[in-house]
Formats: C-alpha cells, structure tokens, sequence
C-alpha cells in the first residue's frame, strides 16, 4: 500500500466493523511504517453507538493515551437505518427517517469529529471521513434518495467548517470528505443492482489511501473520490 505517512505513524479507525472500516484497519496493520493501530466500531467498543452522544467522549478519552495519531479515518454511515433504505420520492420523506440519517450520516460524525480531533498529531495530520458523491448539491441530477442525500450534504459542510477552525491552530490539518467508490459491502448490496464497477473493500481502501498520501495541505476540507478526483460540493 502507498502509506500516508512516514515510519512509526499511528492510526484510528471508528467504525472498523464495516467492510471499508475493516479494509482501512487491515491495511494500516498491514503497513510496516505503522507503528499502532486502534479500532473502534459497535462490536470493539462497548456502548459506543452514533445515536447517543453520550457514548462518544468515552471512547475519545479512552483512546487519548494511545495516541497522538496522525491519522483518523470515520468510516461510518449507512443506507438503510432500522430497515429503511432511502426515499425514491418525496412523499416517502417522513420526519423520523430524516432525522435518523441525520443522526447517522451527519450529528454522530459531527461529534465524532468534535471529541477525536484533540486526538490528532501536530503537524502534518490527517482527519478522513467517508462520504459520498450523492452528498454533492452540483452533482446531483437524478434527485431521489432524500434523507442519504441531504445528510451526507450536511456532513460536507460540517467538515468544510471544521477545517476552517482548526486549520487555524494546525494549519498541516487535512480534513477530507472521500467518496470510496461502489463498494461489495452489506450498506451498499441492496442498490448496486447491475454496476458494472464495483470494489472490493481492499481495492476502494488502496485508492483512498493513495490519495490521502498525495494530498497537500490547503485551506479547507478537500472532497475527493478514491481515485484521488475532486467532486464539487
């Protein structure tokens, strides 16, 4: 893999129980250059669960002494929440589902963003977390898919005004949305219908660790796919 980071830098992976998280922890215990590793996810952390808060600063303080880390990756999100997959129309939209792929995709990142950047190294760093190209207000020209949208458009800018802010103690701080590709993955199976150009976890992870050792420091958050491509917000 074409490591981030020269020897001896440290990783964090929340939402390591899926298939990208799962990929993304795999290759940096893989990576020589690694010295440590952290996973976080619902079955590795006991009681952490995006939709309540509370459960977020524990493990960010049970972490600290492991790091400082020079790399943070948020691989989580989903698709369908409590048997729900997104609204093709607008009379689909209902108030709990909207505010449940919010909770999801956009208020439980936001905070994770919140209790874990204390956790970064100074100097050059990196804080990623997995978006998707729907969440792009430009790209958007087949409409559908109300809640996953809106909130995935919500993280962007969360993470676009973020980095504003904390760029302005570490101005080395990379902050990226990135778009993983149509991934072989339990969130995605159900809409993948016929795509001719699906990943698989380890090949999407490749690409998006490739890109985020190519990326150089700039002001904002950058929003890239895993062929290092950027996408309008």
């Amino acid at each position: 893999m074409t490591a981030p980071f020269a020897s001896g830098y440290k990783a964090l992976v929340i939402g390591s129980g899926g298939a990208i998280g799962n990929a993304f922890a795999s290759a940096f215990e893989a990576d020589p250059h690694c010295a440590l590793v952290k996973r976080i996810s619902r079955s590795q952390g006991r009681g952490f669960d995006l939709l309540q808060p509370a459960s977020i600063g524990p493990h960010a303080q049970s972490c600290r002494h492991r790091g400082p880390f020079h790399i943070i990756v948020d691989a989580t999100g989903a698709l369908t929440i409590e048997g729900i997959g997104p609204e093709k129309a607008l009379d689909k939209v209902s108030p709990e589902n909207l505010a449940r792929a919010f909770g999801v995709n956009a208020i439980g990142p936001a905070l994770l963003l919140r209790h874990f950047n204390p956790l970064l190294a100074s100097g050059p760093s990196i804080y990623a977390k997995l978006s998707a190209r729907v969440g792009s207000i430009t790209d958007n020209r087949t409409g559908g898919w109300y809640g996953y949208r809106a909130s995935k458009a919500a993280l962007n800018m969360l993470l676009q005004t973020a980095a504003i802010e904390l760029q302005r103690k570490n101005p080395q701080l990379r902050i990226v949305a990135l778009q993983p590709g149509t991934v072989r993955s339990a969130l995605s199976n159900p809409f993948t219908g016929t795509h001719a150009t699906l990943l698989d976890p380890a090949e999407s992870v490749a690409g998006m660790l490739a890109v985020l050792g190519a990326l150089s420091a700039q002001a904002g958050a950058h929003f890239v796919d895993h062929q290092g491509a950027k996408i309008a917000w």
